[in-house]
């Protein structure tokens, strides 16, 4: 198999990439920053002319200094042919170490030797151990699957010239894996964790997680479960994990089982208490009558109240039982729960923090020259992207806020915008009525006149009129040119009462009989009544759009957008939970130029529908994107390779690929995704 081609950044000042990690390394967070490799190349004419060039890697055989230096002698064959104007003398590589917050290097000198050593926060050189390397190599596994694209290439564009590679190949590197997972897994919480956990623990970190990703990945559930039942001895609470990998391999009896057994040890473990929630939530989905998945979304509401109870500052608990109350259509009780939910700052995996380099050289690797796919990169940056597209911000949400915000948009599909502002206003104090009632207390308690009895109910159209109208002028200035969709057709959400302002009141003894009103309603959070103008600013776009769509086609005129801004659409109407029209708009995309985002969303929907021809089609064209931008490894391609297997079979998958009318070399970097399925005995691979 062709190794992808290698990407060169040149710098301005020999070393200063390296000098950059150096002083980035106190500032780091979370795994750290993929591997950095420097090399010094010297022209041949010229010996005293060095330039330095570096690009970044993941998935390299972290576990010694021999397989770092293995890896830069790599790089320096291609640079010694007969011809080459220079040569590499030099490279150093280096590794983070996120246990023990060290930068693992190794220097080679060519000809020469390998020095190793390993740099922390202050810059200082210390010794590299055996210990400090098994942390190192596990951290790097982790970091290869944490910084893999899942075929959008959102994850390739962020850092420029990274090559990556699968950590894990084949049975030996598994065990290996493994086994170094055994022995640190203990110290996991000391790597943080996933940005919606606020608190690590032994099986919420980014060892788990990663674990976990691994082996739905890779279908290699029964290793998964040796590993977790040796560790399971050492204490209870792997019981969470042990009892996922049972469900992933569907072995829902034992992991049950596992799950009931050791909740009557530890009845206020919350990731137990969690797990056995969400099993009875998709359990509720597929029931076969109202009855049963009545009775299952029950006992998911059990589990999932105690979790809250057991962990009240984890996000994950609460954000299931807004799940489950949702599936119970009790909208006022998942608005609620949605408003309870503890959010979190979000923090983004570590970056290189590198200098502007001299020179960028991205060489394409001929075995993935594709027409559609090279198409992508030039057009790209030149298209006109209409501003109120740009200005979604949900497109931004991410960790706790992404996922209230899915939460929210799940209510909308299914009652509708206009029923969920209701709700709404049910539940929480709204600012005008908030006002209202205070005015009428505090003229009661003047007057010494009794109160009045209740509490107001909004007006659904209540809203300041010359506040309005400065929006609308300004939405309209950023929609020149366009056939708007009447505004009474999304309804804009009234504002809620800023529970700082209710703070203060209650500070005033004469208002007392004003808020004991109100004591029927909640305060909304602020951050939840932001999400409600950001939902109301994505259903006002794609109603736009859906009607302008409609008009057009009345008319039987052409709609024209650009590929960038179709492909806004089709997340926006992802986001929204309209499938088909996001389909439609990735579609109108890739009709236009090669888009891996559109490609990916539209294989989404392949995968649920299960269309399998079109999902190989799909999948072939995005693998070979990968390879073009140096990577030959995405957990999520393979994945669904894997599963493709799964359902139809090693023989028909790799015939139907064959049967592609596109060059050998690019079908062959799939057929490479299915023989590493092949080499890990993956269902299906044996016809």
């Amino acid at each position: 198999m062709v190794a992808p081609a290698v990407p060169e950044l040149t710098e301005e000042i020999l070393h200063e990439s390296l000098d950059a990690r150096t002083e980035s390394l106190a500032a780091l967070r979370e795994l750290g920053p993929p591997d950095l490799v420097h090399l010094v190349k010297q022209a041949t004419r010229n010996q005293g002319r060095q330039t330095g060039i570096y690009h970044h890697v993941t998935g390299v055989d972290a576990s010694s200094s021999a397989s770092l230096a293995a890896y830069i002698n790599t790089l320096t064959y291609k640079e010694h042919a007969p011809n080459a104007t220079a040569k590499i003398v030099e490279g150093v590589y280096c590794c983070y170490n996120a246990f023990s917050r060290l930068d693992m290097r190794i220097h080679v000198t060519i000809p020469g030797t390998v020095e190793s050593f390993c740099v922390d926060e202050r810059g200082e050189k210390r010794k590299a151990t055996d210990d400090l390397w098994l942390e190192t190599y596990l951290c790097s596994v982790l970091r290869a699957y944490s910084y893999a694209d899942d075929g959008s290439g959102d994850t390739i564009r962020k850092i420029m010239g990274v090559r990556r590679f699968n950590p894990v190949t084949n049975t030996e590197t598994e065990h290996r894996f493994l086994h170094a997972a055994e022995q640190l897994f203990f110290r996991g919480w000391q790597l943080g964790s996933d940005s919606v956990v606020q608190v690590p623990t032994n099986v919420s970190n980014h060892l788990t997680a990663g674990l976990l990703k691994y082996l739905q990945t890779t279908g290699r559930y029964t290793s998964g479960i040796n590993l977790f039942e040796k560790l399971r001895s050492q204490s209870v609470e792997v019981s969470s994990l042990l009892s996922k990998v049972l469900f992933m391999g569907n072995e829902e009896v034992t992991g049950v089982r596992t799950l009931y057994q050791s909740l009557q040890d530890t009845p206020m473990d919350y990731v137990m208490l969690d797990t056995q929630a969400e099993f009875l939530l998709n359990k509720a989905q597929t029931a076969a009558t109202p009855e049963l998945k009545d009775e299952r979304l029950q006992m998911a509401l059990r589990c999932a109240d105690r979790s809250t109870i057991a962990a009240p500052s984890e996000f994950g608990t609460w954000a299931r039982l807004a799940q489950v109350y949702v599936a119970m259509e009790d909208w006022e009780n998942a608005l609620t729960i949605l408003n309870s939910c503890p959010m979190f700052t979000y923090q983004d995996k570590d970056t290189p923090m590198m200098p502007e380099p001299k020179e960028v050289h991205l060489p394409t690797l001929p075995e993935t020259r594709l027409d559609e796919i090279d198409s992508e990169p030039e057009s790209r940056y030149s298209e006109q992207v209409d501003p109120s597209l740009l200005g979604l911000r949900a497109a931004s949400y991410k960790g706790t806020f992404k996922q209230a915000y899915s939460i929210l948009t799940e209510m909308t599909a299914k009652i509708g915008w206009d029923q969920l502002l209701k709700i709404r206003s049910n539940v929480f104090v709204m600012e005008d009525e908030y006002r209202t009632e205070k005015q009428e207390a505090t003229a009661s308690a003047n007057k010494r006149n009794s109160s009045v009895d209740g509490i107001r109910e909004p007006s659904d159209a209540t809203t300041n009129g010359d506040e309005e109208s400065e929006e609308e002028k300004e939405e309209d200035g950023e929609s020149a040119g366009r056939t708007l969709a009447p505004s009474e057709d999304v309804e804009k959400p009234l504002s809620t009462i800023d529970p700082g302002e209710v703070k203060a009141d209650t500070d005033n003894a004469a208002n007392d009989e004003h808020l004991s009103k109100l004591n029927t309603k909640r305060l909304c959070e602020r951050w939840l009544d932001s999400l409600f103008m950001v939902l109301y600013e994505d259903l006002r776009v794609y109603t736009i759009w859906r009607t302008q769509m409609a008009q057009y086609r009345a008319q039987q005129m052409q709609y024209k957008k650009s590929a960038e801004e179709w492909e806004i659409l089709g997340s926006l109407a992802e986001r929204l939970q309209h499938h088909d029209e996001a389909v439609e708009a990735y579609r109108a995309c890739l009709s236009l130029r090669f888009s891996p985002r559109a490609l990916a969303g539209i294989l989404r929907s392949y995968r649920k529908q299960k269309v399998t021809r079109d999902t190989i089609q799909a999948v072939i064209r995005l693998v070979a994107w990968q390879y073009r931008w140096y990577s030959e490894f995405s957990p999520e391609l393979l994945h669904t390779v894997r599963t493709l297997i799964e359902d139809e079979g090693a023989v028909k998958v790799r015939s139907i690929v064959q049967a592609t009318s596109l060059p050998q070399s690019v079908l062959d970097l799939t057929h490479h995704y299915a023989a590493l399925c092949a080499t890990f005995r993956s269902s299906g691979t044996d016809g």
